[in-house]
């Protein structure tokens, strides 16, 4: 079993210290005075990372939340997302992270999928970022709760907010990217946001 830093009472399946502060913001009014060594990402431990072969966004979330579980002998949160682009049958979808071949290549990803539609006139560029989160605790309960942002892709990358693909995607009902909102903007409308909150709940009773 993994060392567990001193305080830990959860798990968050992600080496992305952003993704944590964003689970530790949506929880904060769940939990006034939670602090924030109680929430700590998989970055602070020495735990393998699973393949993560699902098919959907829920079964990866799953398979992180498992392994971390498992490997640490913590309640475990892990998310699943990406962006699903219409014209394009819903891809990346869940090879988000890996579009231009290499995991987490946030620039090369962002350049691929802007070539690849370059041509494509805006009233086809339809797009939404989809997010599955999952918790599994000890006793062997699993829940998985899903938030989607929908929303067109713009021509070129917007910001320098967030993170991913949040440059070019400018959510329904606003003129700006995602990555031009604030933390406190995109949190209340991101399909992240809409996920940790249908499951957050359930984490605050576990650390309430």
């Amino acid at each position: 079993m993994s060392a567990v830093p001193p305080g830990a009472r959860l798990v968050l399946a992600t080496r992305n210290e952003h993704k944590v502060a964003e689970l530790r913001e949506i929880l904060g009014p769940l939990l006034p005075g939670l602090p924030a060594e109680a929430v700590v990402g998989a970055r602070d431990l020495d735990v393998p990372e699973p393949v993560e072969d699902g098919v959907t966004f829920a079964e990866n979330a799953l398979i992180k939340a498992r392994a971390l579980a498992a490997a640490t002998g913590l309640p475990a949160v892990a998310d699943d997302s990406g962006l699903c682009v219409d014209v394009l049958g819903g891809a990346p979808g869940v090879f988000s992270a890996r579009w231009a071949g290499r995991h987490g290549d946030d620039r090369a990803n962002l350049e691929l999928l802007l070539a690849q539609l370059a041509d494509v006139p805006a009233e086809h560029r339809a797009a939404h970022f989809a997010c599955a989160a999952a918790l599994v605790t000890l006793d062997g309960t699993e829940m998985v709760r899903t938030g989607t942002m929908p929303g067109v892709l713009l021509p070129e990358a917007r910001g320098t907010g967030g993170f991913g693909y949040d440059p070019v995607l400018q959510p329904a009902g606003e003129d700006r990217s995602a990555a031009e909102l604030s933390a406190a903007e995109k949190n209340a409308i991101s399909h992240r946001g809409q996920a940790f909150r249908a499951l957050a709940p359930h984490v605050a009773s576990l650390l309430g």
